[in-house]
């Protein structure tokens, strides 16, 4: 098995909602987001698969949430903006091009991050 990762940043703010605590007020994160694949085989050139092609599926979602308030992003439809739910909607988005994809993680912090899998 083959298991690549493709990773992209992006800044924006946002707060939590329903939530008691530091977070529910507006704050700001430079987030990391990586994708992950996997495969069984290669193709003739000995790839997996192409990371051009994973970036530019990445890029789609993540340059559509870069320098923007999250809380008021629509493709959010309200909910709460937590690094879980970023990492489940890049999930759900990227599914639909690249049925392959395992896991996304997003990082609010080098220290701590969400991962979405299915």
């Amino acid at each position: 098995m083959f298991e690549v990762m493709v990773e992209k940043h992006f800044a924006a703010a946002h707060h939590l909602l329903n939530y008691r605590g530091k977070c529910e007020n507006p704050h700001g994160h430079n987030y990391v987001v990586q994708v992950f694949a996997k495969k069984d085989t290669l193709d003739k050139a000995n790839v997996a698969f192409d990371f051009t092609v994973l970036k530019a599926e990445l890029s789609e979602v993540v340059d559509d949430l870069d320098h923007t308030d999250l809380n008021t992003f629509p493709g959010f439809n309200g909910e709460s903006p937590s690094a879980e739910y970023i990492a489940r909607y890049t999930y759900q988005r990227i599914k639909k091009n690249v049925p392959e994809i395992t896991k996304v993680c997003v990082f609010e912090t080098p220290t701590q991050c969400a991962c979405y899998s299915e």
